[in-house]
């Protein structure tokens, strides 16, 4: 039985839906369902049970249905989290990311059950080096502190019962994404935005870069998924691992990448927004040396292959 936390959410339907390919339909999907439109990114799914995250964690901590399942779960892939970068309430950030992360790493730690969860590429800042080190790692916001805590207590443990994987997410876009907001893919928002105006705004330059040349490593949702099971499938490696693809992309190249998609559209930039100075990463790029030193070898989709099956994807489910 495998276990995906946050599997209503962006990664974790992604990485259901992979595994439901594989023929594994064993799968308890734990979530937070008050935003109930969720539903949908697993609706052509199959799970065997569902828990709410806070029942979910209830019952491996102090019911009887958890010792149950202790003899049942063979992996954890723990992709829920509060992903707003934005969210600046601590408290809130720490229960969600690290305490509940903490408690769950625990329990698979004392059964012997591996762990693959989600870190994320905002535990570098702004950083220039992008390597799984801690002197690059220096956070923007509560939201990397809280992935960066998560990470440094994986690292401090010194009797690792089990398989522990973190995999520090760059900028993933894809399909299931809609339900997030404002946090959503640049790839989605520039692709709303051309239905709903047939134009795309993006923010002038800052901190040395052109209007719309900042940089980002670009990943597709099913780059991301496929490093997930390969770690999955290769249960002697361990360890913190970017994923990225190696290289950077502009925002520019994004927007063309949307507007030949959409054979129309107009690009126009707009001034950067004063809250986000001095919070924003301008340019991100995953060093995977270490991911392609334990045997990964898949090529990475660039901006242009994963925003056109993105946008012919969202097509095909209207």
């Amino acid at each position: 039985m495998i276990v995906v936390t946050g599997a209503f959410g962006f990664i974790g339907s992604n990485l259901v839906k992979a595994l439901n390919k594989m023929g594994r339909t064993d799968i308890i999907a734990v979530d937070d369902l008050t935003e109930g439109v969720k539903f949908r990114n697993l609706a052509d799914c199959q799970i065997q049970d569902y828990y709410d995250k806070k029942e979910f964690l209830n019952y491996i901590t102090r019911d009887p249905l958890g010792y149950n399942l202790k003899n049942k779960i063979d992996t954890i892939f723990h992709q829920g989290a509060c992903s707003t970068t934005t969210e600046w309430d601590g408290k809130y950030m720490m229960e969600n990311n690290f305490t509940y992360s903490k408690i769950l790493l625990d329990f698979a730690q004392t059964h012997h059950i591996p762990f693959m969860y989600a870190s994320s590429a905002a535990v570098y800042g702004n950083s220039k080096i992008f390597k799984e080190s801690p002197e690059n790692e220096r956070p923007l916001n509560v939201y990397g502190y809280s992935k960066l805590l998560f990470d440094q207590y994986v690292r401090s443990l010194k009797n690792k019962g089990s398989q522990i994987v973190g995999l520090r997410y760059f900028n993933v876009y894809g399909p299931n994404e809609q339900h997030k907001g404002s946090m959503a893919s640049v790839a989605y928002h520039l692709s709303q935005q051309i239905k709903a105006k047939g134009k795309i705004k993006l923010f002038e330059g800052c901190e040395g870069y052109a209007n719309g040349e900042q940089r980002r490593d670009f990943i597709y949702v099913e780059d991301v998924v496929a490093i997930n099971l390969f770690m999955m499938q290769n249960p002697g490696v361990s360890g913190i691992f970017n994923a990225g693809t190696g290289n950077s992309q502009t925002f520019n190249e994004v927007a063309n990448a949307v507007i030949s998609y959409s054979q129309n559209g107009l690009l126009e930039y707009i001034p950067f927004p004063e809250h986000l100075k001095g919070h924003y990463q301008s340019y991100t790029q995953a060093d995977i040396s270490l991911l392609r030193s334990v045997g990964y070898t898949c090529e990475f989709k660039t901006v242009e292959q994963g925003v056109k099956d993105y946008l012919n994807q969202n097509e095909n489910t209207i």
